[in-house]
């Protein structure tokens, strides 16, 4: 008599396929060309794509509110602001000035006979094996000196490029990796004494939302998220102290309380950043005596916040708007 077959783990393929089809969603939509783009430095990668808001509340100059895009795809090179061009449309149609930033991200190494993979294999960890042959995440110090170059430059660029935003009512958001960065912009005021990237005073921002952002580096890197891309991002191939010795400088859980209105949009589903993620960051603020906002969507995964086809996103830009406006 044959062997019992095992039992099929019905819960777990759901779950994959439902995955598979929110991602395949997000990245059916074409790149959106923006209304304007300008550089903040010397490198291709220092530029920002401006879109202009549509509709009766971008009537007037500095009339619309802001919102900073900053695009996630595990800090590594094949991944750029491309993919999130559709979100950051979506978000000038319902009357936000948006400028979505570019940034030096990881190098693409490949070995022989390989090539980047498709947008979103870099979250799920394709191609990332430390010393191997895949793009590795981020790039120390320039990610951030990018990040940090972008916003200082912004206001001068937007009198030129697009009036039409009031840097008065300015809101950031990120996701994934670039809710990391996010959270770490508007932290800056916070950083460690000596830091290059430090302010000597908070950001002129109404708020931060962040989408499933890697927002906490510890648990981030134990949970081995987007493939060991924190480690990579603070650490590149190597595996020595870099990691420990950069963190106070890079984490955003490190960097509170920050007095800046702070709300984490996540998916209750999301298994490229998981939940336990966002509730460490709330947590660590929470102990500083700071509140950040946490609102959990239900049966919602890593990719529907940014892809104007899914109710996740429409909540998103509420969000927004309610610190922005």
């Amino acid at each position: 008599m044959p062997d019992a077959a095992e039992p099929e783990n019905v819960p777990a393929r759901d779950a994959a396929a439902r995955a598979a089809a929110e991602e395949e969603s997000a990245f059916s939509h074409a790149p959106v060309d923006p209304d304007s783009t300008a550089a903040y430095g010397d490198h291709p990668d220092q530029v920002i794509d401006f879109y202009a808001p549509c509709g009766a509340e971008a009537a007037g100059p500095a009339s619309a509110p802001l919102v900073v895009v900053l695009h996630g795809g595990a800090w590594r090179a094949p991944y750029d602001r491309r993919h999130i061009s559709p979100f950051a449309s979506f978000l000038a149609r319902r009357g936000f000035a948006v400028a979505s930033v570019e940034y030096r991200r990881g190098a693409a190494v490949q070995g022989p006979g390989e090539a980047p993979g498709a947008p979103g294999e870099a979250e799920t960890g394709s191609g990332s094996a430390p010393g191997g042959t895949g793009p590795i995440a981020g790039r120390w110090p320039e990610t951030f000196d990018d990040v940090a170059a972008a916003l200082d430059a912004l206001p001068a660029l937007l009198k030129e490029v697009l009036p039409q935003a009031d840097p008065r009512r300015t809101v950031i958001t990120g996701h994934s990796a670039g809710g990391h960065l996010a959270l770490w912009a508007a932290a800056r005021h916070v950083l460690p004494g000596g830091s290059p990237w430090r302010t000597d005073r908070p950001a002129p921002l109404r708020g931060v939302v962040a989408l499933a952002p890697i927002a906490d580096l510890a648990v981030a890197d134990k949970l081995e998220v987007c493939g060991g891309a924190v480690r990579q991002l603070l650490s590149g191939t190597g595996s020595g102290g870099e990691f420990a010795e950069r963190r106070p400088f890079a984490d955003p859980a490190l960097l509170l309380p920050t007095g800046i209105a702070t709300t984490l949009v996540q998916g209750r589903a999301d298994e490229d950043v998981p939940q336990a993620v966002a509730e460490s960051y709330a947590d660590a603020a929470a102990k500083a005596g700071e509140v950040v906002g946490l609102t959990l969507l239900e049966d919602v995964g890593h990719f529907p916040l940014i892809d104007p086809a899914a109710d996740a996103c429409a909540v998103v830009a509420e969000e927004i708007a309610q610190l922005a406006w």
